[in-house]
């Protein structure tokens, strides 16, 4: 979705995009550049809140373990992938 940005360096946001965000009139926004050279707006606090909910899941289920029990885990055992 294209929009064009004026003399002044402003931006509309399409309403689709505000509605997804839920971005409303006189909501602040965080607008920054990314590493790809992309650039990122969201809905201000929308990332600490983010943040927030991860944490609370992985207190909720703390990994146990080291990198071959949770990838034996995930996997299973390698060994009989070997037996068929």
């Amino acid at each position: 979705m294209a929009t064009t940005i004026t003399s002044k360096g402003q931006v509309t946001l399409p309403k689709k995009v505000r509605d997804a965000a839920g971005i409303k009139p006189g909501d602040k926004v965080e607008v920054r550049s990314t590493a790809s050279g992309g650039i990122y707006i969201g809905k201000s606090g929308s990332e600490a809140d983010y943040l927030k909910k991860l944490q609370a899941i992985a207190k909720r289920y703390p990994i146990h373990g080291g990198t071959d029990e949770i990838m034996h885990e995930l996997r299973g055992d390698v060994a009989d992938d070997y037996e068929r």
